[in-house]
């Protein structure tokens, strides 16, 4: 097959576009790199992969996914964080507006599109497990982009019968996880021996979500998804973050100096997924404890620091 990868020199979707080759496909990447961290990071990334350097908000589609069997899009602009105020003009322009383009010109080519919906969109949720027909509620800037994408899929799907999936990705974690993230932070500190920022107490929980799982239920989805199903992809292992830490502290053999900020605005309490509609509709479900895969993400830390 061949397939474009939006996204595919940030962190799922550089995994994503090596599982596909290795598995036989042919693969284009296609990356904005845009300056919410450091280039640098994306083109290690990036390294044996074909992309193509356009920004999905402007750049003509249409010649991007000729000849594509399907199209996986992961591009947008993460973090719930830095998603309020002024910079909420850029979530609206990488997340909606690119995906609606995306969208069009996948619904006029007749290509599927597997997209990369949050976690974020439940908000505090009603419920734990939390299963896909929970109504979404989210609380931040960021998971009101993510919901507005699903809407936009369900949209198309009825006025041009776009092939479109979404999947909610749960906290993923791994060799290569974005630098504002907690677990790349966390193990950064611990590799560079200095001191470490958490938001709140550490008693927010999470579903962690190992990225080899993570891509595993990306392609199931490509192959045996159902048009217009939304599939939450988390974890098997719900963790708090003072328990995380303990373990990183426990992998690394070193001790985490922690400096405790206020909660921020727009962080849910807690995420646990309900995936057993992935179960039945992909024949997928996590495979990996958080502790072999915060093994892998600390190994990868202490290379990428040397």
């Amino acid at each position: 097959m061949k397939y474009v990868v939006t996204g595919a020199a940030g962190f799922i979707g550089s995994h994503l576009s090596e599982a596909l080759g290795a598995a036989g496909h042919q693969v284009l990447g296609v990356d904005s790199y845009t300056e919410y961290y450091d280039r640098a990071r994306k083109e290690r990334n990036a390294e044996g992969l074909d992309v193509v350097e356009a920004d999905l908000a402007e750049a003509p589609l249409p010649p991007l996914l000729e000849g594509a069997d399907g199209v996986f899009h992961l591009a947008g602009q993460p973090g719930v964080r830095a998603s309020w105020g002024e910079t909420f003009a850029l979530y609206v322009r990488r997340n909606v507006l690119a995906t609606q383009r995306v969208f069009e010109a996948a619904a006029d080519g007749g290509v599927r599109v597997v997209f990369a919906s949050s976690s974020s969109v439940y908000g505090d949720a009603e419920r734990y497990p939390t299963p896909e027909d929970v109504a979404p509620q989210p609380i931040s800037p960021y998971g009101i982009t993510k919901l507005s994408c699903e809407h936009l899929a369900r949209a198309m799907a009825r006025a041009r019968g776009i092939d479109a999936i979404a999947l909610r990705y749960f906290t993923v974690y791994g060799p290569r996880q974005r630098p504002d993230m907690a677990f790349t932070t966390m193990l950064e500190a611990l590799a560079r021996g200095t001191s470490f920022r958490m938001f709140g107490d550490g008693s927010a929980a999470r579903s962690f979500t190992y990225v080899d799982d993570a891509v595993a239920a990306t392609m199931a989805a490509m192959e045996r998804g159902r048009t217009g199903e939304i599939y939450n992809v988390g974890g098997g292992d719900e963790a708090t973050m003072n328990e995380a830490i303990e373990l990183a502290e426990e992998i690394s053999g070193r001790r985490l100096d922690v400096q405790k900020e206020g909660a921020a605005i727009g962080d849910v309490r807690r995420t646990r997924a309900d995936v057993t509609k992935a179960e039945a509709h992909l024949a997928w479900s996590p495979a990996t404890p958080l502790r072999e895969g915060m093994r892998a993400h600390w190994e990868w830390a202490v290379e990428s620091r040397a």
